[in-house]
């Protein structure tokens, strides 16, 4: 029985309770203090069938059982060596991944609509789980702590792979950018503040402020929603943004106020504990003919400096990008799996695609017109580094890879030898329904 799908579980959603799983409940096994559900097995199935991984396979719901007891197990033996995980990382946890939801939704309101429960029932039902999580995380970060890999083994690790069994990789690149943003001009800044301080004027005179949010507003986020952001607690929002709402009373309309993002109107919804809702119309100042011509001149300056090797294309992303995605990487994209600078083309926006298709190794561009993530008017050079082409997998292009597999595969005969140490460690029971499934850790 592969205990392969143990990783693939632990990413399922937490959100499970929206899935109705018309079940008979009943406790289907005991791991030491541990019991496992009858719910709680077919929910994980249904959330595997669900998930990219899922494979059709004969033994399905027996493998996910087995993970789920693995699972278990990791969190029995957690209470017997006193491994614990503290209550503020845990709360921290739930609350980032409850934003994440709200945000997905739209706001606090339609999330407690769409699940018929109160924010705070809701954060009751998913505590256990991310405690739980959580704790399973810390196990085994535990066992595999001391695990470490050397080049030898990265070696030997990728001759024990059939020829005809190695992976093949599509064309990959290291590609960067250099990106400048206009200053605005006070000009610009002035026509934005102007266009709401006269919404201001109609919203106070009676006028609806969602019907303005939603044909004025530039954060495409919340304009739809009649600009609202839903509930957020105090220092998760800008400064300026958040000290204006602050001082509202439920309903009232703000002063223009200014942030990094531009200029805002906020009308406060409401106010509970450390909590607020507000909604806001954003608009952003453009950046003029003007302004654009001179960041080109400037960004055109420092592609002069690079080519003629006065300063390394890292160093001046790091100096002058304005960038926070790729300036700490010195303006390289990164995989987000490996953390290397070489990615596959497969994954790059169409616009960078179509940009270094048809570029040479080392060619950096002229200043080009760019939009940054945020709607923002800018300018960027482009810097392709190198170009793999199409290729089966070998240890000099893609050694980054084979060391992060030949590493986990370690990690996952560590964790297989604790299981096999441990399993007789601990009461293990399991009702005879799943007696057919051959699992290895009631044996």
């Amino acid at each position: 029985m592969t205990k392969g799908l143990l990783p693939a579980l632990a990413l399922c959603t937490f959100f499970s309770f929206r899935i109705n799983a018309q079940v008979v409940d009943k406790i289907i096994a005991k791991v030491d203090n541990q019991i496992l559900l009858k719910s709680e097995l077919e929910m994980s199935y249904l959330q595997y069938l669900a998930s990219s991984q899922a494979s059709q396979t004969p033994n399905l719901k027996c493998q996910v059982l087995e993970s789920l007891l693995i699972n278990k197990l990791l969190i029995a033996k957690a209470a017997i060596d006193s491994v614990t995980v503290d209550k503020s990382v845990v709360e921290d946890q739930l609350n980032r991944r409850m934003d994440y939801f709200i945000h997905q939704i739209g706001s606090q309101q339609k999330l407690e609509e769409y699940y018929g429960k109160t924010i705070e029932q809701l954060k009751s039902e998913l505590r256990v789980q991310v405690k739980e999580q959580m704790l399973i995380q810390k196990m085994q970060d535990n066992i595999t702590s001391k695990v470490t890999i050397t080049p030898k083994e990265v070696k030997n690790f990728f001759n024990k792979i059939p020829k005809d069994s190695l992976p093949y990789f599509s064309s990959e690149v290291e590609v960067g950018h250099i990106v400048i943003t206009p200053q605005i001009s006070r000009e610009q800044k002035m026509e934005a503040r102007k266009k709401l301080e006269l919404i201001r004027e109609k919203v106070l005179a009676g006028d609806d402020f969602c019907k303005f949010a939603k044909i004025y507003s530039e954060d495409p986020g919340s304009a739809k929603q009649c600009g609202e952001l839903g509930f957020f607690k105090k220092g998760d929002l800008v400064p300026e943004y958040e000290s204006a709402a602050l001082r509202l009373k439920p309903n009232e309309i703000s002063n223009v106020i200014e942030s990094e993002y531009g200029f805002h109107l906020i009308q406060l919804i409401e106010r509970r504990a450390n909590e607020f809702n507000t909604r806001h119309i954003l608009i952003k100042p453009v950046s003029s003919t003007k302004d654009l011509s001179y960041s080109t001149k400037f960004l055109d300056s420092i592609r002069t400096l690079i080519l003629k090797d006065s300063i390394t294309f890292e160093k001046a992303a790091k100096k002058y990008s304005s960038d926070k995605a790729t300036v700490g990487s010195g303006g390289f994209f990164l995989d987000e799996m490996t953390g290397s600078s070489k990615i596959s083309v497969e994954d790059l926006d169409p616009g960078l695609f179509f940009t270094i298709d048809t570029m040479e190794a080392g060619e950096i561009t002229q200043p080009i017109p760019y939009r940054t993530p945020d709607g923002v008017d800018a300018v960027r050079i482009i810097y392709l580094k190198s170009k793999t082409p199409p290729h089966v997998a070998n240890l000099r292009d893609d050694y980054q890879k084979i060391y992060l597999a030949a590493l986990n595969e370690k990690k996952a005969k560590a964790v297989n030898e604790w299981f096999d140490k441990t399993k007789g460690e601990v009461y293990i029971d399991i009702d005879d329904e799943y007696k057919d499934c051959e699992l290895e850790i009631s044996q």
